[in-house]
């Protein structure tokens, strides 16, 4: 049986002011009811509880809570990377997104939402060189297999930064080989931490990776290299 959460519990959940639980209201009926929400999740609660709190998780990690430059590979949607500019109204939201409509819709919810600090960019993790060594924490949802999520991050990741990645249920083979393309990148992964956005969630993971040496200077590859010819 489905036990659903209501905005309120999620709001109190993360200890969110009433500004934010506004904006968030105001998300959730944007991804539900705009056809041009690059989503198949549609209804209210199944937004509320799949894409938000997913989102919304994170959260629950310190590193998380504490950066102020983020930015949002794929954003798609938008997420996590506008829940995450909602709750964390001090850090600065950067969302990346290739798709020219999608990054107009992602423009039209950031204005929608009244988010000063959230922008969204129309191009690639591996061609935002004004990104390179900036932020503190990379985010990445349902993008691409680890190894090559590791590999858009890293070179925008500052020393001691974070990529935070989003997955559901483990796989050791991808695991290890994102823990191969790792040690190539600069970067040192922790033991996945499991999650609970909401009641019926199972098999919800963060990855994390810690930047912890310099990127060598051959990365970012050309665009689209790193899915051909993953380091792994």
């Amino acid at each position: 049986m489905s036990r659903e959460q209501d905005l309120p519990a999620l709001i109190r959940r993360y200890s969110l002011c009433d500004r934010a639980g506004e904006r968030l209201g105001a998300l959730v009926e944007l991804l539900a009811g705009d056809p041009a929400a690059a989503t198949a999740v549609r209804g209210r609660q199944r937004v509320l509880d799949d894409h938000v709190a997913d989102s919304l998780v994170a959260l629950e990690l310190p590193l998380v809570r504490a950066a102020a430059s983020i930015a949002d590979l794929g954003s798609g949607a938008g997420l996590p990377g506008l829940p995450l500019a909602i709750a964390l109204s001090d850090a600065r939201v950067t969302l990346l997104e290739s798709n020219g409509r999608k990054c107009e819709f992602i423009a039209r919810a950031i204005a929608l939402c009244e988010l000063e600090n959230a922008e969204a960019i129309n191009t690639r993790a591996e061609s935002w060189i004004e990104g390179l060594a900036r932020n503190e924490l990379v985010t990445a949802r349902a993008l691409a297999p680890l190894s090559v999520v590791a590999e858009y991050a890293a070179p925008l990741l500052r020393d001691g930064g974070s990529l935070v990645a989003w997955r559901g249920k483990r796989d050791s083979v991808e695991e290890a080989a994102a823990s191969r393309a790792a040690a190539q990148l600069g970067l040192e992964p922790a033991a996945p931490i499991s999650v609970s956005p909401h009641p019926d969630a199972h098999h919800r993971h963060l990855h994390v990776m810690r930047k912890v040496a310099q990127t060598p200077d051959r990365f970012p590859r050309r665009p689209g290299v790193a899915r051909k010819r993953p380091l792994s």
